[in-house]
């Protein structure tokens, strides 16, 4: 089984995305920081699961991503390490995801 390594952004991601989540249900929101945990565990048995993106730049190569079990629309995106599942953002479908890494290069 790997390690689930989270970059401080995921925890800033995941923090607005149940914030904001929470302004309509707060009820939702928990549910949906029970369902990321719940991913990160399924990714750590089972990492190749998540589909490889398909980014332009050479640094976003190797780059996974799926989505957290009942919502659908929240992604997890990540690489598979030696050891480790390092996980780079949780960030929701509709937004520029290529833009957003662009922008954090140094992944």
């Amino acid at each position: 089984m790997f390690e689930i390594k989270k970059r401080p952004q995921v925890i800033r991601d995941l923090i607005d995305l149940a914030t904001y989540i929470a302004q309509d249900n707060l009820d939702v929101s928990d549910r949906f920081l029970t369902a990321a945990e719940a991913t990160f565990k399924q990714l750590a048995k089972t990492p190749a699961i998540g589909k490889l993106c398909q980014f332009t730049h050479p640094n976003l190569a190797e780059i996974r991503q799926i989505s957290i079990k009942g919502f659908q629309r929240y992604l997890i995106f990540y690489r598979i390490t030696e050891s480790a599942i390092d996980i780079l953002r949780v960030i929701h479908g509709a937004r520029d995801i290529e833009l957003i890494f662009d922008e954090d290069l140094e992944v």
